[in-house]
């Protein structure tokens, strides 16, 4: 988390975040916990996530994501939404949720991205199975347009996390 850290500490207005996995790290102590039923387990593994978080909100940087999920969604979504109230919206963090078949005709980009004050870009790359593997940075200013125009157009469709049901296992 050192790199985000950097970028989030040197953030002055904006952190918009956009997901579109349907898994992440899946051998992630907060995931294992909620996986054997502590979700209070799995919400204090993510204290120092929430901490970060809580501390760029305080000094006014306005932080907001965008999950594109499958539906139906996968366990790991499941646990995400579950986590959420307890290491996000805590800290002030705002989070809304996309279908994708409702995604189908946007722009995105191809990897998961951090957007920073409209100026920076942090790409976040994973393996196939959900393990984090690299991050990588850019200024670009194109790539900054694409990713803030795909963000802003996600934001828009998507619902906010208390109107978002997951529906039970079938």
């Amino acid at each position: 988390m050192a790199d985000f850290s950097r970028l989030l500490a040197a953030c002055e207005r904006t952190a918009f975040k956009l997901e579109m996995r349907d898994q992440y790290m899946t051998d992630a102590p907060g995931y294992l916990a909620w996986e054997a039923g502590d979700l209070d387990g799995a919400v204090r593994d993510y204290s120092d996530w929430t901490a970060t978080a809580r501390t760029a909100i305080a000094r006014g940087v306005d932080m907001r994501r965008v999950r594109i999920v499958s539906e139906p969604v996968s366990t790991y979504i499941r646990f995400e939404h579950a986590v959420t109230p307890g290491v996000n919206l805590s800290a002030g963090e705002v989070i809304r949720w996309l279908p994708r078949h409702q995604a189908s005709d946007l722009a995105l980009p191809g990897n998961d991205a951090w957007i920073f004050d409209d100026r920076l870009v942090q790409f976040c790359h994973f393996a196939g199975d959900g393990r984090w593997t690299s991050n990588d940075e850019t200024s670009d200013a194109a790539v900054v347009r694409l990713c803030a125009s795909a963000f802003a157009t996600a934001w828009d469709r998507a619902v906010d996390h208390t109107e978002y049901l997951i529906q039970p296992h079938r």
